[in-house]
Order: structure tokens, then sequence, then C-alpha cells
């Protein structure tokens, strides 16, 4: 298993070498995790955090919807630093934060807890129980999860990930949350090439 150090510079080296039509995740326009969010029809200063936020568009896309409480977290400064001088003036009314999830640690409940593509990266069931309480321990209202399918990929930049399906990610949160809808997923890579994604939407109990 890599350390967190080593994980870091994984994801660091990545983000200061590749640029976002080079890595397989990139997403122009995140529209399904967009739809989920604006289907909840919370307020706009709901509270709502990324999760490996990365360069992803969709702070962009809560921003130009007038979302004004959000929090972006990602183990890469670099990413993070991109993401910003990207979005100029607007960066300052994000919270950015640099941590491994499973290092992270928070005192805000968060309405909306979204996360594409970073739990599929926890592969031991220590670092999938940490996720888990976490997200307990965080997540005030309501959790939204895209992981590569049992259909998709098994390994994404050179690293193993957890498939799942709609039941089997279900079963991992249901002490603490109720799915209400899911969603498999063709995602088209920059490359042109096809990974299978599996959406679930969560309450918390």
């Amino acid at each position: 298993m890599q350390t967190n150090i080593s994980k870091q510079q994984h994801w660091e080296n990545i983000y200061q070498t590749k640029k976002p039509n080079e890595v397989s995740w990139t997403q122009k326009n995140p529209t399904t995790s967009l739809n989920y969010i604006q289907s909840l029809q919370l307020p706009k200063n709901a509270s709502i955090i990324d999760v490996g936020g990365g360069e992803s568009n969709v702070v962009d896309c809560l921003l130009e919807q007038g979302y004004n409480n959000i929090t972006v977290v990602d183990i890469s400064a670099k990413a993070i630093e991109k993401t910003k001088e990207r979005l100029g003036s607007k960066a300052k009314n994000v919270q950015w934060i640099v941590s491994d999830i499973l290092s992270f640690r928070s005192t805000t409940k968060y309405d909306v807890w979204h996360d594409r593509a970073a739990f599929h990266f926890l592969t031991t069931e220590d670092e999938i129980n940490n996720y888990i309480t976490l997200a307990s321990n965080t997540v005030n209202k309501y959790m939204l999860i895209a992981t590569f399918s049992d259909k998709g990929p098994t390994q994404c930049s050179g690293l193993n990930i957890t498939q799942y399906t709609a039941a089997t990610l279900a079963e991992k949160f249901k002490h603490n949350f109720e799915k209400i809808q899911s969603k498999y997923e063709d995602h088209l890579t920059p490359f042109n090439t096809v990974q299978n994604f599996l959406f679930c939407l969560f309450k918390k109990k």
C-alpha cells in the first residue's frame, strides 16, 4: 500500500505534467453531478464539498449557478493551484483545502458531499472504513459518490481501484446513509475511450 507521502507525490506529478485533455477523468460539462445537486433544491448558501475536486469543472459550474458556500479538497496542491488560476477572482469565493481525504478533518457539517472518482482509489478495508467514518461524521444531508462500476476500468493513472455496483456501494454506507437514486453512465474520455461510472445519491439517516 502507498504511504500518504507517495500518494501525494503521485498526484502532484500528474497535475504538474499533464493537461486536462491528457487525463481520462476530465469532464467539460459535469452534467450528471450538477443535475443531482440541483435536484436537491437546496438554498444557494448550502454547504457543498467537492472531494478530490482537482481540476474538475464542478466548482466553476456551482459558482455560475449561484452557490456561495463551496469547499474543494484535493491531495494535490498543484491541482488546486491550477483551478484557482482558471477561476481567477472567483477563486476567493471558495474554500480550498490541500489534504488526503483520509487525513481531512472538519468541524463543518456539509449539506452535500460530492465525490467523483476519489472513493474508488481506496482499496484496503481500513481505507474504505476510514472514509465511511469520515463521511458519516461530516455529512449533514446528502452524499453523491461516483465510482467506476463493475463494467469499468480496474486501474486509473497507474493505480488499482475498487469497482462497485449500486448494491455493493449502498451496502458500504448502509448504517448511516440511505441510497435514494443511482445511475450507470458511460464517460467518454479525452482519448475517445469509454469508462463506465456508477453514480449513487445518498441521504443521511
